[in-house]
């Protein structure tokens, strides 16, 4: 947009402006190849996603098949990492599985963001009264923890992944209030915040032209880093019986029946545990990598 009384934009300061556009892409990528933790990270994600993404079109077998006659059969040809006790495929599982723990992942942040951001917002914009009635309320729900809050809801309404969501969801806004209050307030007692109050633009303005441009880098990387301890909750959820049911594939419910069987086949084990440990690593790396990137782009 032009500022009053500035000059008109020409079709040579549009490809100027596109040239810096690119410019600044092509140096992004180049720090994002550089950084081992936003690389790897990266790299790791977009597997697990591919995973969930092609499981819901194509597996190899169906993850609810049952065939007794290949019950507990090792890796193979066939079954690349063998079957279950019930003859299923362990590896068209995991793939399965992947759907549950991205859906609960993203499901469970989006809430905690959509309520967190705009808390958070408003407890660093009102400093009085409203904004510690926001940070006691925060306080509050921080003292119910994800299991607590699924045993809860799961007696309520019955143990589902509506369930595993809502827990999750519920047990990260306090992090996301935090989180963007400390770094709102940091941009509101900035020079130019200041400058915008006295030239006069209302609050919601400044929140939306200074404030979350600024700390969106911020809340992206907590993102990756709250998604990554969301899969790792669910689970542990599911684990317990609060979420996913059985014969349903999660990674959860898949170290929860292979306990039964690590003296027969040891394997049903690492397998779910490989995963949940791959895609945890990949979403925390990703969240570093962000934050390492944001801090060498805050120092220049």
């Amino acid at each position: 947009m032009t500022e009053i009384g500035s000059a008109p934009l020409t079709g040579d300061t549009m490809v100027g402006g596109d040239d810096v556009i690119e410019d600044a892409r092509a140096s992004l990528w180049r720090r994002w190849l550089r950084n081992p933790s936003a690389l790897i990270g990266g790299i790791i994600v977009v597997l697990v996603v591919a995973s969930a993404v092609i499981s819901l079109v194509w597996t190899p077998y169906n993850p609810l098949a049952v065939d007794p006659s290949h019950a507990l059969s090792g890796p193979s040809l066939r079954h690349l990492l063998g079957t279950d006790e019930y003859g299923r495929d362990v590896f068209s599982r995991l793939m399965a599985s992947s759907q549950v723990a991205l859906f609960v992942g993203f499901l469970s942040v989006l809430i905690a963001t959509v309520v967190g951001i705009p808390a958070g917002l408003l407890a660093a914009e009102r400093r009085g009264a409203t904004g510690q009635v926001v940070l006691r309320l925060a306080d509050i729900l921080y003292g119910f923890p994800a299991l607590l809050a699924a045993v809860v809801l799961a007696a309520a309404f019955g143990a589902s992944k509506t369930t595993v969501v809502l827990a999750i969801g519920i047990s990260y806004i306090p992090v996301f209030v935090r989180v963007t209050r400390s770094n709102a307030l940091v941009v509101l007692n900035s020079e130019y915040v200041l400058a915008a109050r006295a030239y006069g633009r209302r609050p919601l303005a400044i929140m939306r032209r200074h404030v979350i441009p600024n700390i969106l880098t911020t809340i992206i990387a907590q993102m990756s880093l709250l998604f990554s301890l969301a899969v790792l909750a669910e689970t542990a959820l599911d684990f317990l019986g609060l979420g996913t049911a059985a014969p349903a594939a999660s990674w959860g419910t898949m170290l929860q029946s292979s306990q039964n069987y690590l003296g027969n086949d040891p394997l049903l084990t690492v397998w779910p545990s490989v995963a949940i440990v791959l895609c945890v690593l990949g979403f925390s790396l990703l969240g570093d990598g962000i934050s390492e990137l944001r801090d060498v782009r805050s120092s220049r």
